[in-house]
């Protein structure tokens, strides 16, 4: 029985001692999926969503965040007075990690929370771990695909082999079948990474992330799943029970 079927419903108000909270893109249908299912493994976090807007193939801020947007998603989850509020979504990889950086310090000005996203939370691994050089996975399309590598290659990361499926619109990438890419990491891995990196947070890679792993011998970050590893360390919560979900919760 998982750890939520045994919980009753007094024990679900008074049980929670951490509360997290989790911004994401509109048309993602991934994230709180991921999300509640890993934190099944612990009762003691609360979690909240919000929601900035994504849809479509079309980006009106194609070079940074619509930082109103951003602000004003995270400020409602502030009213929450949250341990942590969380950007879980990948478009700082794609540009520039300097813009998570500057993201992450105005939400938690004007929140009084702590705050990560999920491209630092793959750079956090990467740095504590010593991976310089690994395959990328992502359903964007070429050009895309090519941003972040470039812009994980700004930040001193080697790409070995990128496979993308070459899709452009947001919702599209929650419907890639699991199979699909359990094929495209086994390709990745013929490249000999360090590690390989599922980048969006609509791509359901998240699942197979253990299996893969066990399959491959090669240590799996996917955006969600680590979007939530990195809040669940700021919170300074014991990641262990989470090891169905793949190497970095038992690191």
């Amino acid at each position: 029985m998982s750890p939520a079927a045994e919980q009753s419903p007094r024990a679900l108000f008074e049980a929670p001692s951490h509360f997290v909270g989790w911004i994401t893109p509109s048309a993602n249908t991934v994230v709180e999926r991921v999300t509640l299912a890993i934190l099944r493994h612990f009762p003691q976090v609360s979690a909240h969503f919000s929601r900035t807007s994504v849809v479509g193939a079309v980006d009106p801020f194609p070079l940074t965040y619509d930082f109103d947007d951003m602000l004003a998603t995270a400020r409602v989850l502030g009213d929450a007075k949250l341990d942590v509020v969380a950007w879980n979504g990948s478009k700082g990889g794609s540009l520039d990690f300097r813009l998570d950086h500057d993201l992450v310090e105005r939400i938690e000005a004007l929140t009084g929370a702590k705050s990560t996203t999920s491209t630092l939370a793959i750079d956090q691994i990467f740095r504590e771990d010593g991976i310089r050089h690994y395959a990328l996975a992502c359903p964007y399309v070429d050009s895309y695909r090519d941003r972040i590598v470039g812009s994980f290659a700004h930040e001193g990361y080697g790409c070995t082999a990128a496979e993308n499926f070459g899709l452009s619109d947001n919702y599209s990438f929650s419907r890639i079948a699991l199979d699909d890419i359990a094929a495209m990491l086994r390709r990745l891995a013929a490249s000999r990474p360090q590690a390989i990196v599922c980048f969006c947070t609509n791509f359901p890679a998240a699942p197979l992330v253990a299996e893969m792993e066990h399959e491959l011998g090669i240590p799996i970050y996917d955006t969600v799943s680590m979007g939530v590893w990195g809040a669940l360390r700021l919170a300074g919560i014991d990641t262990r029970a989470a090891a169905e979900w793949g190497s970095a919760f038992v690191r």
